[in-house]
């Protein structure tokens, strides 16, 4: 695919969190808005203020070294020499198919993803070069050259068992393949599910750190891999791809055991929360993790038109328009959107 379709590709996606394009759909709603579109943890980290040599000076490498110990300790990753860290995990895949494909390209290959989830990965294997097939059988992910899970998946929170994905691994390994398991949200269901101490030539795993801890901004993500491929990304990547304030926040949430462990039982507590509040407006959940909800519903158009019109962003999706999903509002927000869906409850 040329750069001209990748850009258009690009502008037909919707992604959560844009809200000066909500603005534009719903100019007179309140605000402030409160953005439920997400899935980000609205309870963040409660970081100490980053040294003011964290923006004077160029990041040291022993702290990125320590950030990657406390990130393979978390994740429970074979060791630090199996991680990459990068600003973000969107700029890993790229450079992933790059490492296991070679610099080539992956001409005449074929992606396969389980679908729904994020848009971007099939963006990006395309603009890589490959055909892309998106596929809710999780079958048939194993006849591609590369496949790719979110596990658990993002918007209906669909979760893979850990013996499947094993399996599917050794098979695409045994072609020259890979399997991608982007594990952006396993910090909130149990770790025995994640398969990032099983990394191996035909498996590679991202973890993001924004999502769980609440700071989407300051953008850092890892893969898990094995380590010739983690130091061949960690090599492209550059010396000072993680900038200092983010090393430092990064290494102290990571540390952090009894907030992680706090914090999944209060999104637990939240998400039964959401949950009663969607079933008192006749908005049954049928999906999700405690980060976000997946509803299926009729009515889901206008329940995201009568939320915008609140000052309330939910994520809706073109292709499927019986779909929301719902992230959970912040301490200030569960007024405003009790009071949203009982007045839609009333209206409907």
């Amino acid at each position: 695919m040329d750069l001209k379709q990748g850009k258009q590709d690009g502008q037909a996606i919707e992604h959560g969190g844009n809200l000066a394009r909500a603005q534009q759909m719903f100019p007179d709603a309140p605000t402030p808005w409160i953005d439920l579109s997400t899935g980000i943890n609205p309870h963040s980290y409660p970081y100490s203020p980053p040294p003011a040599t964290a923006f004077s000076r160029l990041p040291e490498p022993a702290d990125l070294a320590c950030l990657r110990v406390e990130a393979a300790r978390a994740y429970g990753a074979p060791s630090a020499d199996h991680l990459a860290a990068a600003p973000g995990t969107h700029i890993l895949l790229p450079l992933i198919i790059e490492a296991v494909f070679g610099p080539s390209g992956p001409s005449g290959r074929t992606a396969a993803i389980l679908s729904p989830t994020y848009a971007e990965h099939a963006r990006l294997a395309r603009l890589c070069g490959f055909t892309v097939h998106e596929t809710a059988h999780f079958e048939d992910l194993s006849s591609a050259d590369l496949a790719i899970v979110v596990n658990p998946n993002n918007p209906d929170g669909r979760l893979i068992g850990r013996d499947d994905l094993l399996a599917l691994s050794r098979r695409l390994s045994s072609k020259g393949g890979l399997l991608l398991v982007d594990e952006a949200f396993m910090e909130v269901i149990a770790p025995s599910h994640s398969v990032v101490d099983g990394v191996h030539d035909g498996l590679i795993v991202l973890r993001s750190f924004g999502k769980f801890y609440g700071l989407a901004g300051v953008r850092l993500g890892f893969a898990v891999a094995p380590q010739p491929i983690a130091e061949w990304l960690s090599a492209r990547l550059g010396p000072w791809a993680i900038p200092g304030p983010t090393l430092h926040v990064g290494r102290e949430a990571f540390r952090d055991h009894a907030w992680q462990a706090q914090m999944r039982e209060r999104l637990t507590k939240d998400a039964g929360r959401l949950d009663g509040l969607l079933a008192t407006a006749g908005l049954n959940v049928c999906g999700g993790t405690s980060l976000f909800r997946y509803l299926r519903d009729r009515r889901a158009q206008a329940v995201f038109e009568h939320l915008g019109e609140a000052g309330i962003l939910v994520r809706r999706f073109s292709d499927h328009p019986d779909v929301l999903r719902i992230g959970l509002p912040g301490v200030d927000g569960w007024g405003r959107l009790e009071s949203a869906l009982c007045a839609k409850m009333r209206h409907s």
